[in-house]
C-alpha cells in the first residue's frame, strides 16, 4: 500500500545524477558506405562530444567535436575520401583522422585570436575535399561576423562563395555540376525566410554566380537534398507549412503531398535533416517531429512507429530501413532503425535506463485562450507507486517554458520532469503562440508580442489547471531557460499568477540584447525585430517588455542559474537583475557555472541546478526535500 505523505515530499529512485547521466545522448547522425555514425555527448567528460561508427569510439579525449557556428553550432563531422573531418571545440579548427593511422592533424590554420575562425555544417566537396561554413570574426563586438563557404584543400580553405550574411555549407550535385545551399540576411531568422541558391562548379572547382530558385520573401527553406543532377528536394512552406517540394534547376517547384503538416523544422543548427528518400517516391518525413512516409505517388503521409513521438532532425536511411534518434513516453531518446514496411523498430544503442513506474504518462492538452485561440500543452501529473497525497490535497505544479522561442515541446520521457513528478510535484509543459509544429500562422502568434502571448498563454494553461482542480493555486511555479527564461522571469514581474520561477540563462533587458545593445550574438542580434519590433521604432516596447525594468514587481522568490561562458545569454544580465534585488526583501539565489555555455553539459553543473531547484521549491512551497543540499536564499 502506497505511503501517504504530502505533495513533494515524496521519495524517489530517480536522483539528480541520473538525470545528468540521461542528459548527454546522440546527434548529428548519418550513414557512410553502409555504416550508422553518430556523435554523442558525455556529461561525465565535462560535455565532450565525441563520435562513433557503428558503436565504436571514434575520437578518444579530449577531442570534443563541437563547434561555435552561429553559437548554436552546425553539423561537427564528414566522412570525405575515407577520412574523418571533424571540428574541434577548444580551437575550432577542422581536423582530419587518418583511416589507416589513426593519427589526427589539423587540415585549417591556426586563427590569430583564441576561436576566431569557426568552420561548421561539414559536407563532402569535389574529389575527396571538405566544403563548411566558415565563419571570421573581423571585430571586437558579437556581431562582428563574416562568413563564407570554403572548400578545405591544401593549406589555407580556398573561398567559394559568399552569397547571404548566414548560409548553410554547399551540396554537390551528382554529376558534379553545381552546388546548391541556403542563405539568408538580417533582419531574417531562417524560419522567416531563406532563399535556395545554386551556382555552376567549374572545372577549376570555383563557383559560378549564383540563382535563387526557391524561398524568399516570406518563404523559408530549412532542409535541400540533391535528388538527381538535375533536380532538388527541399521542404519550404509557401503556403504556410514545411512540406517538401521537387524543384528542377530551370525553376520549376513541385508540392509532392501538399497537406497541412509541419515536415520541417526551425534551422537552429545548420545540417539538421527532416527527411531522408527511400526510393520509389516513398520519403521518411518527421511529422511534427514523428516519423512517417510521404508517397508521392499517392499523395499521402502515413505515421510510423508511433511509440516514438520525438525524432531528431538527423534522419537517414540504412539499406532502406530509417535510421534516427527517438524518444517516446516511456524511453529517452536512442538511436533506432526501423522498417518503414512492418514498422519494425530494432533499437541501435541502449536508451538510458529509466525506472517506467515512476514516469509520469504525459497527457496531451489543449487549451482555450483568452480570445478562443488554441494552446497545445504537454501535463506531465505526480507518479510515485510508493505514494500517494493525503486526502484533498492538491500538488505543486511547475510550468515549464521551452526556449527558443521558435522551439517545442514533445511528449516523451523526461528524467528532468521526472525528478519532480516521482517526488509529487506536477509538470505542464506547454507549446505557447510562437511554437513550432503548428504552421506559420502559429509561429506568428509571436510576431511583435513577444512577453504578452508567450505569457498570457502560460497564465492561462496554470489557471485553467487550478480551475480543474488539478493544481494548487498557492503552489504555482514557472521555470524555463534561455528564451524561456525570459518568459518565467517575464511572468514573474507582470503577473501575480506564480509563487516561484527559476530563470535559467535567461534574457533579462531586450535593448542590451541586440546588435547594437552588444549582449548577443550575430545569429540572434536581429531576432528581436520579429519579436518586439524594429528598432528605435519599438524602442518603448523593448523597455516596457524587459523584465529587468520591473524587477521591484517580483511577485515572489527567483532562482537564477547562468554558465559563465555563454556567449549567447551572456551572464551580464542576470548579473544585473540580481543586483537590483539585493537588500530589497525579496528571495532570490543566484548560482553561477564556470566553464558553461548555453545551456549546462557538465554532469556536476546538471546535478547542482536541479538539486538547487528542488530545495528551492521546497523553501518557497512549504515541503522538505531532504537529500539535497539547502539552497542559500538571499534578501
Amino acid at each position: 500500500m502506497p505511503e501517504i505523505l504530502p505533495y513533494g515530499t515524496w521519495t524517489s529512485p530517480i536522483a539528480a545524477a541520473d538525470v545528468a547521466a540521461a542528459g548527454g545522448g546522440a546527434q548529428w547522425l548519418d550513414v557512410v558506405d553502409g555504416e550508422v555514425w553518430w556523435a554523442e555527448a558525455r556529461p561525465a567528460e565535462g560535455g565532450r562530444l565525441t563520435l562513433l561508427r557503428n558503436g565504436e569510439e571514434m575520437l578518444p579525449a579530449p577531442w570534443n567535436a563541437r563547434n561555435r557556428v552561429h553559437e548554436y553550432g552546425g553539423r561537427p563531422w564528414v566522412v570525405a575520401g575515407g577520412a574523418l573531418y571533424f571540428t574541434n571545440w577548444d580551437d575550432q579548427r577542422v581536423y582530419r583522422r587518418d583511416p589507416a593511422s589513426g593519427d589526427i592533424a589539423p587540415v585549417t590554420p591556426e586563427p590569430s585570436a583564441p576561436q576566431g575562425v569557426r568552420y561548421g555544417d561539414l559536407r563532402p566537396g569535389r574529389g575527396g575535399t571538405v566544403w563548411a561554413v566558415r565563419e571570421t570574426s573581423i571585430g571586437p563586438r558579437r556581431v562582428d561576423i563574416r562568413r563564407d563557404l570554403v572548400e578545405l584543400t591544401g593549406e589555407q580553405p580556398k573561398p567559394l562563395a559568399a552569397s547571404h550574411h548566414f548560409l548553410t555549407a554547399p551540396q554537390l550535385s551528382p554529376d558534379g555540376r553545381h552546388a546548391a545551399w541556403l542563405g539568408w540576411n538580417h533582419p531574417a531568422m531562417p524560419w522567416d525566410e531563406t532563399e535556395l541558391c545554386v551556382a555552376e562548379v567549374g572545372a577549376d572547382g570555383a563557383f559560378g554566380p549564383h540563382r535563387v530558385l526557391a524561398g524568399g520573401a516570406g518563404v523559408s527553406v530549412c532542409q535541400l537534398e540533391w535528388e538527381s543532377s538535375g533536380s532538388l528536394l527541399a521542404l519550404l512552406d509557401p503556403r504556410g507549412w514545411w512540406n517538401l517540394h521537387r524543384i528542377t534547376l530551370d525553376g520549376q517547384v513541385t508540392e509532392l503531398a501538399p497537406a497541412e503538416r509541419e515536415l520541417g523544422g526551425a534551422l537552429w543548427k545548420i545540417g539538421s535533416r527532416w527527411f531522408a528518400p527511400l526510393g520509389e517516391g516513398r520519403y521518411a518525413v518527421l511529422d511534427s517531429g514523428r516519423l512517417a512516409v510521404l508517397d508521392e505517388n499517392a499523395r499521402t503521409i502515413a505515421g510510423l512507429a508511433p511509440e516514438l513521438t520525438e525524432w531528431a532532425a538527423a534522419l537517414a536511411v540504412h539499406d532502406g530501413d530509417v535510421v534516427g534518434i527517438a524518444a517516446g513516453p516511456d524511453r529517452e531518446g536512442a538511436v533506432v532503425r526501423v522498417d518503414p514496411r512492418s514498422g519494425t523498430v530494432t533499437p541501435l544503442t541502449e536508451a538510458p535506463e529509466v525506472p517506467v513506474a515512476y514516469l509520469p504518462v504525459p497527457v496531451e492538452r489543449v487549451f482555450t485562450g483568452t480570445g478562443g485561440e488554441r494552446i497545445p500543452a504537454y501535463l506531465y501529473p505526480p507518479a510515485n507507486p510508493d505514494h500517494a497525497a493525503p486526502e484533498g490535497e492538491l500538488p505543486p505544479y511547475l510550468v515549464h517554458v521551452h526556449g527558443g522561442p521558435t522551439g517545442r515541446n514533445f511528449p516523451v520521457a523526461d528524467l528532468d520532469f521526472a525528478y519532480f513528478t516521482s517526488r509529487g510535484i506536477g509538470v505542464v509543459a506547454v507549446n505557447y503562440g510562437g511554437s513550432t509544429g503548428y504552421g506559420r500562422e502559429y509561429r506568428e502568434r509571436l510576431r511583435e508580442q513577444w512577453g504578452v502571448v508567450d505569457v498570457r498563454d502560460c497564465v492561462t494553461v496554470a489557471e485553467a489547471l487550478v480551475a480543474e482542480g488539478i493544481a494548487d493555486p498557492a503552489r504555482l511555479a514557472i521555470r524555463g531557460g534561455s528564451a524561456g527564461g525570459f518568459t518565467s522571469a517575464a511572468a514573474m514581474t507582470t503577473e501575480r499568477v506564480f509563487r516561484a520561477g527559476t530563470v535559467k540563462y535567461p534574457i533579462l533587458d531586450l535593448a542590451g540584447w541586440t546588435g547594437d545593445g552588444g549582449e548577443t550574438h550575430d545569429f540572434e542580434s536581429r531576432y528581436l525585430d520579429g519579436l518586439v519590433g524594429p528598432l528605435p521604432e519599438a524602442r518603448e516596447r523593448y523597455v516596457a517588455r524587459s523584465p529587468l525594468t520591473h524587477a521591484q514587481d517580483l511577485t515572489g522568490p527567483v532562482l537564477f542559474l547562468q554558465g559563465l561562458d555563454d556567449q549567447i545569454c551572456p551572464p551580464d544580465q542576470a548579473d544585473r537583475f540580481v543586483k537590483s534585488l539585493r537588500g530589497k526583501g525579496i528571495p532570490y539565489a543566484y548560482l553561477t557555472f564556470d566553464g558553461e555555455q548555453h545551456g549546462f553539459r557538465k554532469a556536476s553543473t546538471m546535478i547542482a541546478a536541479l538539486e538547487a531547484e528542488l530545495s528551492f521549491y521546497g523553501q518557497v512551497f512549504g515541503f522538505a526535500t531532504p537529500g539535497v543540499p539547502r539552497l542559500d536564499l538571499h534578501r
